[in-house]
């Protein structure tokens, strides 16, 4: 019997959504029309790697999926290389049922609260995911430069909330719709409360950048 365990639910949908061509593009390897490039994991003088779906490089035999070539690219093992390419590439959406199997088992107005749920679902994984980059900037950005000096407040926010953000989101990509929705239930307030107060921010700020180019004219 094969007890082997299935690979996380995350794996299959990045491998579904993200190719390696993709990825090469996206994190800095040169690709050209061919679909070949550099090779990083050796020192290439001409392009001797081609991407499409998988990669591999004729030089050193260097070989994989989408995964396995972030996983390589940033030296992380393959679960973080397949979280960082669900983020980067918003690979994330909500599982969605076939509509026809739906309408013969459900009733059009249940149909329709799915596909609400499913809108809702996806929304808070994509201000879930700004919530922890900005978090992650702040821990950066506004980390004391002495001892002495008095902490920032988003320094402290990054240090409180960016190991449970972090958390949040590799439960929220291994669980079923259920338990999804049960994650939005208990922390999606807050997530959404921090996305609408960053656009108000954000959008503060470019009209007063706006505002300043008029008077500079």
């Amino acid at each position: 019997m094969n007890h082997t365990k299935p690979p996380p639910r995350i794996y299959r949908a990045v491998k579904s959504s993200v190719t390696a061509y993709d990825a090469a593009v996206r994190y800095g390897l040169h690709v050209n029309r061919s679909g070949m490039c550099r090779c990083p994991f050796h020192d290439d003088h001409v392009p001797s790697m081609k991407v499409d779906r998988r990669y591999h490089c004729f030089g050193c035999g260097a070989d994989g999926d989408v995964i396995s070539l972030t996983a390589k690219l940033f030296h992380i093992n393959n679960y973080e290389a397949a979280k960082k390419l669900a983020e980067d590439f918003d690979v994330y959406k909500v599982k969605k049922k076939d509509p026809r199997r739906m309408k013969d088992h459900f009733s059009p107005e249940t149909v329709r609260m799915s596909r609400k749920i499913e809108k809702v679902l996806n929304r808070f994984f994509r201000s879930l995911v700004t919530y922890k980059r900005t978090l992650e900037n702040w821990k950066d950005r506004y980390a004391p430069s002495s001892p002495e000096e008095k902490w920032d407040v988003r320094f402290i926010e990054a240090l409180q909330n960016l190991t449970t953000a972090e958390y949040i989101i590799d439960c929220f990509l291994e669980a079923d719709f259920k338990d999804q929705i049960l994650i939005l239930i208990e922390y999606g307030k807050k997530v959404f409360s921090f996305h609408e107060q960053k656009n108000g921010t954000d959008s503060r700020t470019n009209g007063a950048a706006a505002g300043t180019a008029r008077d500079g004219n």
